[in-house]
């Protein structure tokens, strides 16, 4: 491991983007993550090279993405039937959690960080993760919470406690995977997001639960990249980060792996 680290996250903006071409990004800069961190351990420690962080946001055209614990009956529609009906792909995934769906209108973050620059606890990052969305949610006067043993951001009673808040609703979905303590995968934070897409899944699952958008609490669209603002800079408290120059539209390509 690396004795000196680094607590700068580069934001990138990668707008609206291809699942795949968003997927293949994130597995780029992972493996350019982890091969350093390898690379470090032949190093003495005053040459080994600091391991960097990114902070990715998209939009994607409707996908549905099923991870390593989905069950295919949670699917309520064949590919075939998505592709031709809805538009949409299908992508099986190698994250946390059960279906889910993305589309326009919808934030999607992946947060690809060393965590041994930050802290090495799966259980605290997800905790931080969602409460940098329900910090958020405040923003714009909601109250969102969690339900016990249920992973993502929740709004209604069981999630806050307050029993004028109604049933319980997700606005949020989570699922990472992290191997040597670097993450990906994120989440989809449902902002302008068209509902209908979810009722041909069993969201993440969850059966008998709801799932909102911020627009359909508001009554109105919100843009995504105030919100984006909003979830950056709530990460960046939660986690000590210090967040670096956003960049827009095309990736860099110039990441590479530095040797001692």
């Amino acid at each position: 491991m690396n004795s000196r680290i680094n607590k700068q996250v580069e934001v990138r903006d990668l707008g609206l983007i291809e699942y795949k071409t968003a997927w293949d990004e994130q597995e780029r800069l992972f493996a350019t993550i982890v091969d350093q961190k390898l690379a470090n351990r032949a190093c003495p420690v005053d040459a080994q090279q600091l391991t960097p962080n990114y902070l990715l946001f998209c939009e994607h055209p409707p996908v549905y993405t099923m991870g390593t614990s989905s069950h295919a009956e949670h699917l309520l529609m064949d590919e075939a039937q998505l592709a031709s009906e809805l538009g949409a792909t299908l992508f099986k995934i190698r994250r946390g959690g059960d279906v889910t769906f993305h589309g326009p209108g919808q934030l999607v973050g992946y947060p690809i960080l060393d965590l041994d620059n930050f802290f090495t606890d799966i259980h605290h990052y997800m905790r931080l993760l969602e409460e940098s969305i329900i910090r958020t949610v405040a923003e714009y006067g909601l109250k969102a919470g969690r339900i016990n043993g249920l992973t993502g951001v929740w709004l209604g009673q069981e999630a806050t406690g307050d029993e004028n808040d109604g049933p319980a609703r997700k606005i949020c979905a989570m699922g990472v995977k992290a191997s040597r303590w670097v993450t990906m995968h994120g989440f989809a934070f449902n902002v302008n997001t068209d509902l209908r897409f979810f009722s041909h899944i069993v969201p993440c699952g969850i059966a008998d639960k709801a799932v909102t958008s911020l627009a359909l609490e508001l009554g109105h669209e919100v843009p995504l990249a105030e919100v984006a603002t909003y979830v950056q800079d709530h990460m960046a408290t939660l986690f000590e980060m210090e967040l670096i120059g956003i960049q827009r539209g095309a990736n860099r390509q110039s990441d590479s792996v530095a040797l001692c």
